[in-house]
């Protein structure tokens, strides 16, 4: 667990550290001169090394095996190849955050970074306590610190532990997502790398939070906890989510899935919102997330979905991802898709959370391409602008800090708002508790309480239900994977208006491109989509979150507009729909794959 300020743990055990780092790289086995310079009163050593393949940055991140981020100059490289892509006058004298979600490597991982910013110039490095920071909370801090940008070290919902996966992405000085200008930037100079800026200064105590100084360079061990929740407070009415926690009458179960907002949970729900501490589950960060997938789905939350669809389940229950970015709500007996989460959350928000009524209301609402279109149904009832954008949170941040975007989603579980420039889970959770809370201030404890079920039914009765499900197919070899999206893409090439597909009658087919309205960038080939005369629509598209081979991911949207026929299963509802996406992809034929890995 993360030790609090005023009692620090030990450190998590030492399986990794610096010196035997640069022991077994390329510079030193291959016996390259060491050159000592001065920076900031600092001695650096000016490290050779030489260029790594492989380096270049996907949608969330970089990702890979801890092994190989574990192994010669690999992590090193790309650290020092990102100080050589910001400008000059971003890194000299700057303020930066350094955290991540607890995972194998990162203590190991922490040191390097903060030697490598000390030996190019950064001033002051804000460190989460053990390394510690989920990425809604770092992006807090960047905000809050007013730091010039942060890592993040995280491969979000992916295994953790020596033999499974690791990775590192860098945010802006607005908490957001560094652009592909940049990503492309460090890319290019990972091509290039020649040399690394060492600085000569000890391992730090990230145990213990304090300050720590070398002549003109310094690092803050922080809580990992406090910025994060000093700025829900004021997003949420903590007093009126207080009111339901603590009714004997309400029962809730959070999941941490043994990651990241396991150091979280019981400090916001436990301390500051009084809840029973047996509504936190798996609220101890381990290097390998206990040996399971902190992915919140219905697949690899097993033991929370178990619990939530028992006869005695409780009346609320959620789960958040490997860096707390990720989440999934659970009713009584009930699951809600993030699809439909985040349009119900901004279809309550500007009576239910204060923060938005504090600004006037909703300035806009935004939705990845892939996520179903729930969202644009509320964007036009309340008179607001509705943006579809690529996967990839950074698009969400353009949008925000150019004032037209208050809440956004996308289906892959990830809900948030322009309070922070990332996804976040334990937001959507408490924005869920805020809706809950405001509906049942005026039952009496032992009356009949408006549950999520009600909510959700309610909201398909007013707005329509978007039938939605994704199929992923993982670990599955990248080039036959390949060759299927180009085979769509001649598909969706050679398909007129009015063709047919089964019994659903073609609108358009494309490839989805993305100009951003604020800066004017493209984003091309970002999803081949089949969109029907009805509304229904089905996506075919890579994963890029993953650190070694393919994830197919195919994404099947229906809308229903009729009360009567909103209830079925949707597996049952969209089941023509899914035939047709599989018979037109011929997925089986390029991937040999019978039935996919993940069914959400």
């Amino acid at each position: 667990m993360v030790a609090s300020c005023a009692q620090p743990s030990a450190t998590l055990r030492g399986q990794f550290s610096v010196k035997s780092y640069f022991k077994s790289s390329r510079a030193t086995t291959r016996r390259m001169s060491v050159q000592i310079i001065s920076s900031a009163g600092n001695k650096v050593s000016d490290v050779p090394t030489t260029p790594i393949d492989g380096q270049k940055t996907g949608t969330s991140g970089l990702r890979k095996k801890a092994s190989v981020f574990a192994s010669e100059n690999y992590l090193a490289n790309w650290v020092q190849s990102l100080f050589l892509a910001l400008p000059r006058e971003e890194v000299v004298g700057s303020a930066m955050v350094l955290g991540g979600d607890g995972r194998w490597f990162n203590k190991e991982a922490a040191q390097i970074i903060i030697k490598l910013a000390a030996g190019n110039g950064v001033k002051k490095m804000f460190v989460g306590q053990n390394g510690f920071l989920a990425t809604p909370a770092a992006s807090a801090v960047i905000r809050a610190r007013k730091a010039n940008g942060g890592f993040i070290m995280s491969a979000s919902h992916n295994p953790g532990g020596p033999k499974e996966d690791w990775g590192i992405k860098f945010n802006y000085s607005s908490g957001e997502p560094a652009p592909e200008k940049i990503t492309d930037k460090i890319y290019g100079f990972t091509q290039t790398v020649d040399v690394l800026k060492m600085a000569d200064i000890p391992e730090i105590d990230l145990s213990v939070c304090g300050t720590t100084k070398f002549n003109d360079f310094e690092v803050e061990v922080i809580d990992p906890v406090a910025d994060y929740l000093a700025l829900v407070s004021e997003v949420f009415d903590m007093e009126l989510i207080k009111s339901l926690l603590t009714r004997s009458d309400f029962t809730m179960k959070f999941d941490a899935m043994h990651a990241i907002t396991g150091a979280y949970a019981k400090p916001i729900f436990v301390e500051a919102l009084g809840a029973d501490p047996s509504s936190c589950v798996n609220d101890t960060p381990k290097e390998d997330f206990g040996g399971g997938h902190p992915d919140p789905n219905l697949t690899y939350a097993e033991e929370l979905v178990k619990i939530m669809y028992a006869n005695d389940a409780p009346d609320f229950g959620a789960a958040s991802d490997g860096d707390g970015d990720r989440n999934m709500i659970l009713g009584n007996n009930f699951f809600v898709t993030p699809s439909d989460s985040v349009a119900i959350i901004a279809a309550n928000a500007q009576d239910c959370i204060p923060y938005f009524e504090g600004r006037g209301g909703l300035k806009g609402l935004a939705r990845s391409m892939p996520t179903a279109a729930a969202l644009d149904r509320v964007a036009a009832a309340l008179g607001v602008e509705c943006f579809e954008t690529p996967t990839g949170w950074k698009f969400f941040g353009n949008l925000m800090d150019a004032g037209r975007l208050s809440i956004c989603g996308e289906e892959s579980f990830g809900t948030g708002s322009d309070h922070i420039r990332e996804k976040d889970g334990p937001w959507a959770v408490l924005a869920w508790l805020s809706i809950l809370a405001h509906r049942n201030k005026e039952i009496p404890v032992g009356g009949s309480k408006v549950t999520v079920e009600q909510i959700t039914k309610e909201h398909w009765a007013k707005y329509g239900r978007n039938f939605f499900s994704r199929y992923d197919y993982e670990g599955c070899e990248a080039g036959p994977c390949n060759e299927m999206v180009e085979y769509l893409r001649s598909v969706a090439a050679s398909a007129k208006q009015g063709d047919t597909f089964g019994s659903y009658e073609l609108d358009f087919a494309d490839d989805f491109e993305y100009t951003d309205p604020i800066d004017g960038s493209v984003s091309s080939n970002q999803g081949v989509r089949f969109v029907f005369t009805d509304g229904s629509r089905f996506i075919f598209r890579l994963s890029g979150t993953g650190s070694s081979g393919a994830t197919v991911r195919m994404y099947i949207e229906q809308y229903e507009p009729d009360v009567t026929k909103q209830n079925i299963d949707a597996q049952d509802a969209l089941a023509p729909l899914i035939n047709v996406a599989l018979d037109t992809s011929k997925l089986k034929e390029f991937t040999g794959r019978d039935s996919p890995t993940v069914i959400t």
